[in-house]
């Protein structure tokens, strides 16, 4: 029994000796191959490329300088409709929200019925207070030709000429009061002030109408503005004239030039207003939230695609191509994004290869291949 646990004992020790020596024999044939690799590398072996990309030469060109603040769209004028006459019922409405109108047409009517008969009693008033004046004119005529014949005092003369001059008063009253009321039953007629967009009514049939209770809003001449709240740092660079981009919610862009830049500064948030004219579409509403950006002017700059401009680290990158098709990842500034490019304020120069499709997959030192396509 104990001859064969020596046995044993002697076949463990024999297997662990073989597989020490097939170990040395591995490492060392590996440290073989590495050796010649790096003989191969330092005798000038040209490293794979690790992507194909496309690159561009960088050139200056002329950018617009903006500014991007946030606003809304408002009426440019808001009128409110309501009558000059009160205690009338509303007879018609004649117009509903949505509806264009015209200067001077009707748009709602009031009961006539009072005022049509207050009218013909102040006509008739009229009438005889003229009748009694002619006969006041007529009767110091006559009494004129007597004071000549020393036939009338000069007190009845004066008598007779201050009943004259009262009737003469009194169709002068008379005629007054007849224009009030004229006026009054026109005003039965409530028109629109100018043309416009009725944007709101609270008026139905029926309703007994008050003088200065508002019946419906126009939107004047259909004209629309944006405003938007600009910081008080940037303010002084706006002026009137500048031309402005507003867009919508949904992407849609419209333009517009502002009109006037407000003169103060809320104390409250340290803003100022823009007003910019934009041209009325249907598709914008006062009340609808908009964004602005309002083009200060124009300088000479860089600009990239944005697939050049990768980001790390809190930072923005680009490639640019060296010698050897290599590539040196640079940190740069970025500034305002245009469409589906993107401005470069500093890190790179002119005439610099930069790399575009491709760079987010890049790291600095990288080789790669540049397609035909680029440019030159």
């Amino acid at each position: 029994m104990e001859l064969r646990s020596r046995s044993s004992r002697l076949r463990a020790v024999a297997a662990l000796v073989v597989v020490l020596v097939a170990s040395a024999l591995v490492a060392s044939c590996s440290r073989g191959s590495a050796g010649r690799g790096d003989a191969a590398n330092a005798g000038g072996g040209k490293r794979d490329a690790v992507l194909t990309v496309s690159a561009a030469m960088l050139e200056p060109v002329e950018l617009a300088r903006t500014v991007t603040v946030n606003g809304s769209i408002y009426a440019w004028q808001e009128v409110i409709i309501a009558p000059e006459v009160g205690g009338y019922r509303v007879a018609e409405v004649n117009v509903d929200v949505g509806d264009r109108v015209k200067r001077g047409q009707s748009l709602v009517e009031l009961s006539t019925a009072l005022l049509e008969a207050d009218v013909a009693t102040k006509r008739a008033i009229q009438k005889q207070r003229e009748a009694e004046l002619v006969n006041a004119e007529s009767a110091l005529e006559r009494g004129k030709s007597l004071s000549t014949m020393n036939v009338l005092s000069q007190a009845d003369l004066d008598k007779l000429n201050s009943d004259a001059l009262a009737k003469r008063a009194g169709v002068d009253s008379a005629r007054a009061d007849l224009e009030a009321s004229s006026l009054r039953l026109k005003f039965t007629h409530v028109t629109a002030p100018d043309d416009g967009v009725v944007t709101s009514r609270t008026v139905t049939v029926g309703q007994i109408a008050q003088a200065g209770t508002e019946m419906l809003r126009v939107l004047r001449n259909n004209r629309i503005e944006w405003r938007g709240e600009i910081p008080e740092a940037r303010i002084t660079e706006l002026r009137a004239g500048q031309p402005a981009t507003i867009t919508t919610a949904d992407g849609k862009s419209f333009k517009g030039t502002i009109r006037v830049v407000a003169p103060t500064i809320a104390s409250s948030n340290r803003t100022g207003l823009v007003y910019v004219d934009v041209v009325a579409d249907e598709r914008l509403r006062p009340g609808m939230f908009a964004r602005g950006e309002i083009e200060l002017g124009r300088a000479p700059g860089f600009a990239v695609p944005l697939q050049s401009v990768v980001s790390s680290d809190g930072y923005s990158y680009v490639f640019v191509l060296k010698s050897g098709d290599t590539v040196e990842r640079r940190r740069v500034e970025t500034g305002a994004v245009r469409t589906d490019q993107i401005e470069v304020i500093e890190g790179i120069e002119a005439g610099e290869m930069i790399v575009g499709k491709g760079a987010g997959f890049l790291k600095d030192g990288d080789v790669v291949n540049v397609s035909s396509e680029s440019g030159s």
